[in-house]
């Protein structure tokens, strides 16, 4: 659901998201949450898309919550809502970082600039994290007293670690790209102008390779985060067989044996 918040294109196995209020630092609309929930959720069962590019319009990335509207809400505008409400609402816009992380296809985050607190969850729900030189990274949740949403403290705990997770998360600190990189927030760091080029590069290299395979190297470890040795080595047993069927398979056989690059087709 393409919609003024959010900018959809489909290019050559690539699903281009766009985050679009560039005048608010791509803050979160619920306009843009239901599209992107509409969006990747059509994702998942669409063959034709095998990798899904997350990027922002503009000077940054996504700055989380619109403030304005806290300010707003704090002061009485709009309908009253209970705290269960609120809660269901919420919990509702988070699927997009469930959505993102265990989408059985690559998920990239191209992050151009400012990126913070719900944005900087929904960044770091993504496989891959490509930030240009100039991108600056922060938490942001302690500047407005909140305890954090979007899945980020888990997905930074998984990141850097419990102890790391709680200074970045109390601190609200901002990381510039370099040290983003050091911590393994993000995977690369590539010049301002050429954050484009490398991220389609690298979308369109996935695009072309083993998509059945690659949706099952990322359950495989999703899982491992959670699951013990032995529970691992079954799902790889089992991923093992059902790859081993398909067509990307024994193409990728013949290809290695005749010399030549493989054509992976998706089945």
């Amino acid at each position: 659901m393409a919609t003024e918040h959010l900018l959809a294109e489909r290019r050559d196995g690539v699903l281009n998201l766009t985050l679009n209020q560039p005048d608010k630092l791509n803050a979160l609309s619920d306009q843009m949450i239901a599209g992107l929930l509409e969006e990747l959720g059509r994702a998942a069962q669409d063959a034709e898309v095998r990798c899904v590019v997350l990027s922002g319009a503009g000077r940054g990335f996504c700055s989380g919550g619109d403030v304005s509207r806290m300010r707003d809400r704090n002061e009485g505008g709009g309908p009253a809502k209970t705290v269960e409400q609120r809660v269901a609402g919420l919990r509702r816009g988070e699927e997009v970082s469930l959505l993102l992380h265990e989408l059985p296809k690559p998920t990239i985050a191209a992050i151009n600039g400012a990126v913070a607190g719900a944005g900087l969850s929904i960044a770091l729900a993504c496989d891959l994290r490509i930030a240009a030189d100039s991108a600056r990274l922060i938490t942001a949740f302690a500047r407005v007293g909140f305890s954090g949403d979007f899945g980020g403290s888990w997905l930074m705990t998984q990141l850097v670690g419990p102890a790391r997770a709680k200074e970045l998360y109390f601190l609200a600190d901002p990381i510039e790209a370099s040290q983003a990189l050091a911590l393994g927030l993000v995977n690369r760091v590539v010049p301002a102008a050429s954050l484009k080029a490398e991220t389609d590069a690298l979308a369109k290299r996935i695009a072309t390779g083993p998509a059945i395979a690659y949706g099952y190297m990322k359950a495989n470890i999703n899982a491992a985060i959670t699951a013990d040795f032995r529970t691992l080595l079954d799902r790889e047993a089992v991923g093992q067989m059902l790859t081993e069927r398909t067509e990307d398979h024994k193409e990728a056989v013949k290809a290695f044996l005749e010399k030549r690059p493989p054509t992976f087709k998706g089945r």
